[in-house]
Order: structure tokens, then C-alpha cells, then sequence
């Protein structure tokens, strides 16, 4: 059962916290735009099994947190909402490893947080699918001077994955939302523009993946991000034919298996 939390400005996010027995490492995992935590039910399960702790929670604006819906003012919330749940992690499994892991916007957000936080004690990040210089023009090509609450249709789906049962049911599930507001592409825009500046001081271990064919986020971010991370531990996957979500395609255990692996190597 989920729990809802005060983040650093007292928003109330929901939380999903789950340790099994005698866990040998803890993960905070970190969503993408218009969905939640609960699309991430299989991949902790499978941390579950291999004895890894998961801390889960809905991005403000997004499933059963607080917040106008999909909307941001700074792109610092996504970094310190995060910070507040990692934060938690370590002080709850003092004797274990903390990861940290996101997809997507997600993925932007641990990029950007590796930054931000240099000296957290994490054992390291892991990025699926992370918008980290938007290659694709996935946000960057939204005009702007628009009403930052105005809401803009969400027209991911189609992308997501070529697994078509995930795709309906993206279309379907009551937590994913319908729309994002241009205030939460501006923020994200500003966020890109700070990340280029500082990209080359990002120094956690880090195993960076993505699809080959995601038409969301160009698989050059991840190329990009890899090339001028001064991280001494780095490894980058880019896995053939693909969609966004990796972790939701036909070779799922695959993908998953690889993310439990680098882990278990830095236990």
C-alpha cells in the first residue's frame, strides 16, 4: 500500500515503499511525463526477487501526488522532490547501496540530479530512455510565450513501445494524464539549458540505456550525455529495434536483467 509524504515545500506526493526481508541494496526509481509509479509494478517486482528495496513515487502533478497536473515552475522541483525521497532511502537502509534510476523525464531528472547532488551517497544512477539534450525536439520545438498553464495534448502514446497491449493501455490507465502544460516544457527547457553547462562535472557511476528506435527521445541524447560525463565508471546499451519504454518491451527480462546485473556488480 502507497503512503502519501511532505516534499521540501510540503507538497504531498504519494509514495510506494517496498523493502523484502534481508535487503542487499535499495533503489529509488524515478517516472516519466503523464505517467506514475504504478507503470513500474514488474520492475520492482523483479528487484523485489533479487532482494533490492524500491521507493517509488508520482512526480507532483502526476498520479496520486499534489499539484496542478502535469505543471512545473522550475525544473529544481523535479530535482528536489527526488532529493527528499533518496533522502529518505539512505536514512532508512544505512548499511546498504542506494541507486537511483529514471526514465525519461525521469531520466532527465537523475541526469540533472547526479549534478545538483554530487556528494549524495549513492552507489550509482541509471538512465532508460533519458531526455538529456532533446535531440528528437521532443520539447524543445514548442513555441514559446504561451500561458505556462495552458495544456498541451499528450501525444505520446503511439511511441511508447511496440508492444501493443502497453500501448492501449497507456491510452486507458486513469493515472496517466490526457495533457501537460507548456510551464512544465519551459522548466524542462531551462533544465537542458543548465544541464549543457555542467554535463562534463557529472561523475557517479552510471549505466546509461535506450532504444535504438524510440521516436520520443533521440537515442543521441543518450550518446551525447555519454560522451561528456567524466564519470570513470560509465556504460551505455543501446538496444536494436526498441521503442521508448525498454523496460515494457517483448524483451523486457532482458533489459531488466542487464539493470539487476550492473547492480548486483556494485553491491
Amino acid at each position: 500500500m502507497g503512503e502519501m509524504f511532505s516534499s521540501f515545500d510540503g507538497t504531498k506526493l504519494y509514495l510506494s515503499k517496498e523493502v523484502p526481508e534481508g535487503a542487499r541494496a535499495a533503489a529509488v526509481i524515478v517516472h516519466g511525463l503523464c505517467e506514475h509509479q504504478g507503470r513500474y509494478d514488474y520492475f520492482a517486482e523483479r528487484f523485489h526477487k533479487a532482494g533490492i528495496a524500491t521507493y517509488r513515487f508520482d512526480h507532483r502533478g502526476h498520479g496520486r501526488s499534489e499539484g496542478e497536473r502535469t505543471y512545473y515552475t522550475d525544473f529544481n522541483e523535479l530535482l528536489d522532490d527526488t532529493n527528499v525521497v533518496v533522502d529518505m532511502a539512505l536514512q532508512e537502509n544505512p548499511d546498504i547501496p542506494v541507486f537511483l534510476i529514471g526514465h525519461s523525464m525521469g531520466g532527465f531528472t537523475v541526469s540533472l540530479y547526479g549534478i545538483k547532488y554530487p556528494d549524495k551517497n549513492l552507489r550509482g544512477i541509471i538512465t532508460s530512455g533519458a531526455l538529456t539534450h532533446d535531440n528528437g525536439k521532443l520539447i524543445t520545438g514548442i513555441p514559446k510565450g504561451m500561458d505556462p498553464h495552458e495544456k498541451l495534448p499528450n501525444e505520446l502514446g503511439s511511441g511508447v513501445c511496440s508492444v501493443a497491449e502497453v500501448v492501449d493501455w497507456y491510452g486507458k490507465d486513469p493515472y496517466n494524464t490526457q495533457t501537460f502544460t507548456a510551464g512544465l516544457v519551459y522548466a524542462l527547457c531551462d533544465g537542458l539549458e543548465w544541464f549543457q553547462d555542467k554535463v562534463s562535472s557529472f561523475s557517479f557511476p552510471v549505466l546509461m540505456l535506450h532504444g535504438e528506435n524510440d521516436g520520443l527521445v533521440s537515442k543521441e541524447d543518450t550518446y551525447a550525455f555519454f560522451a561528456a560525463a567524466a564519470s570513470k565508471d560509465k556504460q551505455m546499451k543501446i538496444y536494436g529495434n526498441l521503442f521508448h519504454e525498454i523496460f515494457n518491451e517483448y524483451c523486457k527480462d532482458e533489459v531488466i536483467d542487464d539493470v539487476l546485473a550492473w547492480i548486483d556488480r556494485r553491491i
